[in-house]
């Protein structure tokens, strides 16, 4: 009799079977048993006796909601936490993995670009050989598939984007640097690390129960014992893959130094890093901490935040002024985290890697947000112009930090590019 009495509760339109439900979903009857043995999407009823599955109209939205996700490429774990929530935190969470997607998509389309890039210069260089007469001595066109200013997370005006490199520097150039870090005058402890050394700068911003564990883990991760760096020139090729390989190192680390906290997934760090081979520039960076370039009196950002307003600016739902007080300004889209498993907001793990154009005379700032987020980026300029040296002026951005409130940890290194022979000697602005 109670199989009866569901069967009838389907037959009058209370609950559909299966292959209406799909009609009305847009979903086959072989993903919606899929969904239901994942815990994805629930039949209102299965009959005890034959296992028809029976839902109730009003779970159509849900399902619909799931086609779409699917739609989109989004994983199905990713969906089932999706589908929990409510409407306001569901769009949160969509937007959120949209805003991954792509920057995973802009770091490979720049190293894309890169490849282009150096495959067309061998080409060239290969047809300048005497004799050579393949194919590669037609490839200068290729060599002009897009200009390397404006590609990129920096945005166009940035000298160099990502910076693609041809060979090494003619004239051999050091680097003369200075890192400073503050507990600001509102926090109690210090979790923001920095770093700054001829063949390194780097700082981070870490977060959670194991933050200033992770902070530390990541900087060390890249130190030059780690990563081999020594006095010879790395091609543009090997930097890269120098690039991956300590990316990668930076995020072991901070998983096993937040591995003892009670909640791994909710502790981790920022990193924004340079290293330096003696002739070319490699930048690791991943969350909201920035790195900027002085060259000719102008100072260009050549880092993009990984976090929610920076995602909602881009795609024109968020002004710049709206988003220094937007409720969400902390919540980070990729970062250096523990086993992510239920972080509100996911995150990655991957950090960006890219390579940069340098030039003697070149001053470059790294700097967590403790100081871009209650500094003005025209303070900035100012200040890093009228400090003579570095070690002046990462204590003037720590002093423009303090004055604007110091509501949270700073963290800056400032580092000059300088003819190597003049290392040793002072140098005026």
């Amino acid at each position: 009799m109670e199989r009866e009495g569901r069967a009838v509760g389907a037959a009058s339109g209370e609950l559909v079977t299966i292959g209406e439900f799909a009609r009305l979903s847009r979903l086959s009857a072989k993903a919606l048993r899929r969904y239901d043995e994942l815990g994805l999407l629930r039949p209102a009823l299965v009959d005890p006796v034959n296992g028809y599955r029976y839902y109730d109209p009003a779970q159509v939205e849900g399902a619909r909601l799931v086609a779409w996700l699917r739609r989109i490429g989004m994983p199905l774990s990713r969906i089932g936490r999706i589908v929990a929530l409510d409407a306001g935190a569901a769009a949160v969470e969509i937007r959120a993995y949209w805003a991954r997607v792509e920057a995973e998509t802009a770091a490979r389309r720049d190293l894309a670009m890169y490849l282009v890039d150096h495959l067309s210069a061998e080409g060239r260089a290969m047809s300048r050989i005497p004799g050579n007469t393949s194919s590669a001595g037609n490839t200068d066109s290729a060599g002009g598939t897009g200009s390397r200013g404006g590609r990129g997370s920096s945005g166009p005006g940035v000298p160099d984007g990502p910076g693609v490199l041809g060979g090494p520097v003619a004239v051999p150039l050091a680097i003369r640097c200075a890192a400073l870090t503050d507990t600001g005058a509102v926090r109690t402890t210090n979790q923001d690390a920095a770093f700054a050394g001829p063949r390194l700068l780097a700082v981070a911003d870490g977060f959670g129960e194991g933050g200033a564990e992770a902070s530390a883990a990541a900087i060390e991760a890249l130190k030059p014992t780690a990563w081999g760096g020594g006095d010879g020139a790395l091609s543009a090729a090997d930097l890269l893959n120098v690039l991956e390989d300590t990316a990668d190192s930076a995020s072991r680390a901070v998983r096993d130094a937040v591995a003892s906290c009670a909640d791994p997934d909710g502790s981790g760090t920022t990193l924004t890093a340079m290293l330096w081979t003696g002739s070319r520039l490699g930048l690791v960076h991943i969350g909201d901490s920035r790195a900027y370039l002085l060259r000719g009196g102008e100072l260009f950002r050549i880092t993009h935040d990984h976090s929610l307003v920076q995602s909602m600016i881009d795609d024109g739902s968020l002004s710049r002024e709206e988003a220094a007080s937007h409720p969400g300004r902390a919540l980070l889209l990729k970062a250096l985290v523990g086993e992510a498993r239920s972080v509100p907001v996911a995150v990655a793990c991957r950090p960006d890697v890219r390579l940069r154009e340098v030039l003697a005379g070149d001053r470059y700032l790294l700097c967590s947000d403790g100081l871009s987020a209650v500094v003005d980026e025209a303070e900035l300029r100012a200040a890093v112009i009228a400090a003579e040296l570095p070690e002046e002026a990462v204590r003037r951005l720590v002093g423009l930090a303090h004055e604007a409130g110091g509501p949270d940890n700073v963290a800056c290194v400032v580092a000059d590019v300088v003819v190597a022979a003049e290392e040793q000697q002072p140098r005026g602005r």
